[in-house]
């Protein structure tokens, strides 16, 4: 199993875009095999996207990446970001489940 992981740095005022037309290519990771898949967007700034998912092999992936249909958004986002795109792979040598643990009462006086 490897995990694939995309960092997409976006335009300016391209963010609310990119992930209009983005988000269905990131979700039909599934289609192509993938096991899990997450796509992020961090809290500041608003601009910045990772996009992961786990595949049973690179070729998996790849058979993604260059389908057609995530072949034909990625043309529709040109323009919106600038940085060349590229996938970095990573072996999973170590995945497990976390135990949900009790959620403790605030402070009191504190906002919840």
């Amino acid at each position: 199993m490897i995990q694939v992981m995309i960092r997409w740095p976006i335009n300016p005022f391209r963010g609310d875009r990119f992930l209009e037309v983005w988000l269905p290519a990131a979700e039909a990771v599934l289609d192509y095999g993938a096991t899990q898949w997450s796509f992020t967007r961090a809290i500041d700034g608003r601009l910045d996207f990772i996009q992961t998912a786990v595949f049973p092999s690179k070729h998996d992936f790849e058979r993604y990446w260059y389908s057609e249909e995530v072949s034909e958004r990625r043309v529709l986002i040109a323009g919106i970001y600038q940085v060349p795109l590229v996938p970095s792979f990573w072996e999973i040598v170590g995945a497990g489940e976390a135990e949900e643990l009790p959620r403790l009462s605030p402070a009191p006086g504190a906002p919840s």
